[in-house]
């Protein structure tokens, strides 16, 4: 079949066996590919029952269908597993050459079970699948890890784990050659089963529908995505920073106290015209080391941070992109590059998740200044040298401070108590992207009900928040919470294409409507509209938030942090702001109503059944709005 290879690679780490399994047409049309794949894989295969830490849980991946065939910005591969971190609803997404190499081995999806007694590797080249001892490998920082492996198997795209994910952090990562399948916990996952690293390397080339009209599209979406990406990708992700810090007051500062950075303005002769530290517009001259993008990237948000003698030893990583600007920089009162740049190597290196991180050790520095916290470090929100030493301990499960904060914020939290909950700033469990839902209310309501827990991603509201309008939707206002159900529903059904298909969601003002209905009528010679393809993204969100509701989660776990209710914000452009708890449950019954779910958060029978879903509807369907 055109654009799939219709077969699943299936592997037992306790057997120590590897088997392939058909794909049925059906499937494949009704999920398409990447993150629709994983999303209804992991709920087939692992229950309610299951504990993520177990070897009952399974790692899935699976590549976006647009990934392989050189389609710009097309390289993202997706992660399905039930998390550490929530105890739900698991999903990541990695860009770089792993997916692309699954897909030339001759597989559209790998499922890993079971666990082994040693440290392992799994190295997978085309038909020739091995399961080798890596006793050797464990213990090493990702950076290390992966280069041995490429030394010990040649050409191979690797995803390895580091120490966090070998000692079960919550907060671990799978690292992918400088690309990081970040959130959720998924390091902990490959940890529990006593994998190291997982070598890729494959030969063969897929079928193509229509290869004239596939390199026709290709073309002109290469022109598009260049003309933009020199504009609108200058400095990366990190763009972001000034406007939303300084205009909006969404960049969120010392644990969600505020969303403008006051301390860092402060320090500047022209806060309104200057740009603070952790901006790279200031930086970027100086620190930037040369772009390592995506395969096939036209708008690389890369930015190679390299820097010697610095007060925290030399540096050089593939960042500090936005999120690690706000979650290591801003939200832990920090307006240093050189020290974010150095707390980003580390978490990379050990394998810990940039935001989850920082936002733990923001929740660490407020609970110090308020005395409920006793450690041997001056843990003072802007205290550089205590926040990246507070980051390497968390990665290394190091001492009493290592073992408070290396699961994230809501174990740190219940650990401590002492009130300390009420200030641990997370959505299911999950630590929230840099958005402060104050300046922001509809990425407030987006990151309370994503699946996942706290994320920013499941549906990039933050471009309607951000921009005024985004797709269909003009004069989006971003402090009315009120009236964000429907359009936040659209929106998550179309970043799930984006996740099926592996394009980048940088991409996202380009590849809207026909042109990824294009894309993929050429490579599969299917004929779908772009209707088809919006219900197919709808239909993988079901699946999502179905998962959660078998999981036992309910309508108060699509809630906020407290502290966004009951606070205003004391100063910056939203200075007074704060959610009220009333206009967000009649925002969360509207984004309900919009889904087709019940008033309860529960996807209806009817819903479910539209979508042709009857087996999940049979299972978890309400029977009444």
């Amino acid at each position: 079949m055109s654009g799939h290879w219709e077969k699943l690679l299936r592997i037992n780490l306790t057997e120590g066996s590897s088997n392939t399994e058909e794909l049925s047409k059906e499937f494949l049309r009704k999920f398409v590919g990447g993150a629709g794949f994983t999303t209804k894989l992991l709920y087939d295969e692992v229950d309610e029952d299951v504990d993520p830490l177990s070897k009952d849980n399974k790692l899935i991946m699976a590549p976006g269908l647009l990934v392989g065939p050189k389609v710009p910005t097309g390289s993202k591969t997706a992660f399905g597993f039930k998390s550490p971190l929530t105890g739900g609803y698991g999903k990541s997404i990695v860009g770089g050459k792993i997916g692309d190499e699954l897909k030339k081995a001759g597989y559209d999806a790998l499922i890993i079970e079971g666990e082994r007694e040693e440290p392992s590797v799994l190295v997978i080249e085309d038909e020739e699948v091995k399961i080798d001892e890596a006793d050797d490998i464990w213990g090493k920082d990702t950076h290390e890890a992966g280069d041995m492996i490429k030394e010990r198997y040649g050409d191979v795209e690797t995803g390895v784990i580091g120490p966090a994910g070998e000692k079960l952090s919550k907060i671990s990562l799978i690292e992918c050659n400088e690309r990081q399948a970040g959130r959720g916990g998924i390091g902990a996952v490959m940890g529990s089963k006593k994998l190291k690293g997982v070598a890729i390397k494959g030969s063969k080339d897929y079928s193509i529908h229509d290869e004239e009209k596939l390199e026709e599209l290709i073309s002109k979406f290469r022109k598009e995505t260049t003309e933009k990406g020199k504009t609108d990708m200058k400095y990366g992700s990190g763009e972001a920073l000034h406007p939303l810090n300084v205009e909006i007051g969404a960049f969120p500062v010392k644990n969600w106290e505020a969303g403008y950075f006051k301390d860092a303005y402060e320090k500047l002769e022209d806060p309104e015209a200057g740009r603070i530290d952790i901006d790279p517009r200031k930086w970027t001259e100086e620190y930037r080391d040369g772009r390592r993008a995506c395969p096939y990237c036209t708008k690389p948000c890369s930015q190679y941070f390299k820097a010697e003698d610095t007060p925290y030893g030399d540096i050089g990583i593939d960042g500090p992109e936005y999120e690690t600007q706000y979650s290591l920089g801003g939200n832990c009162g920090v307006d240093d590059v050189e020290a974010v740049a150095k707390a980003n190597e580390i978490c990379d290196k050990l394998g810990l998740d940039t935001i989850s991180a920082g936002v733990t050790v923001a929740w660490a520095m407020e609970a110090y200044e308020k005395g409920l916290l006793d450690t041997d470090l001056d843990l003072e929100f802007g205290n550089v040298e205590a926040m990246i030493e507070a980051v390497r301990r968390m990665g290394k499960k190091e001492g009493e401070l290592g073992e408070l904060l290396y699961d994230g914020v809501k174990e740190g939290a219940k650990k401590l108590g002492q009130g300390s909950e009420e200030f641990a700033i997370h959505m299911k469990g999950m630590e929230p992207p840099g958005y402060e839902a104050r300046g922001m209310f509809g990425m407030g309501l987006a990151m309370g009900v994503a699946p996942r827990g706290g994320d920013h991603l499941t549906s990039c509201a933050y471009a309607l928040d951000y921009g005024g309008s985004f797709w269909y939707f003009d004069d989006y206002e971003r402090r009315d919470v009120i009236t964000k159900g429907f359009p936040l529903k659209m929106m998550e059904d179309l970043m799930m294409i984006f996740d099926m298909t592996g394009i980048c969601k940088f991409s996202r003002g380009i590849y809207l409507d026909k042109k990824q209905v294009d894309l993929v009528n050429a490579i599969t010679g299917w004929d779908v509209t772009n209707g088809e393809l919006l219900r197919a993204g709808e239909r993988s969100h079901n699946v999502a938030k179905s998962y959660n509701v078998r999981e036992g989660f309910q309508r108060e776990d699509d809630f906020l942090p407290q502290r966004v209710y009951r606070e205003e914000v004391p100063y910056g452009p939203n200075e007074g702001a704060r959610i009220k708890r009333r206009n967000y449950e009649k925002a969360l019954n509207r984004y309900y109503t919009a889904r087709g779910w019940s008033l309860e958060g529960i996807p209806t029978k009817g819903k479910l059944e539209d979508l042709d879903l009857t087996d999940v509807a049979e299972e978890v369907g309400a029977t009444k709005h």
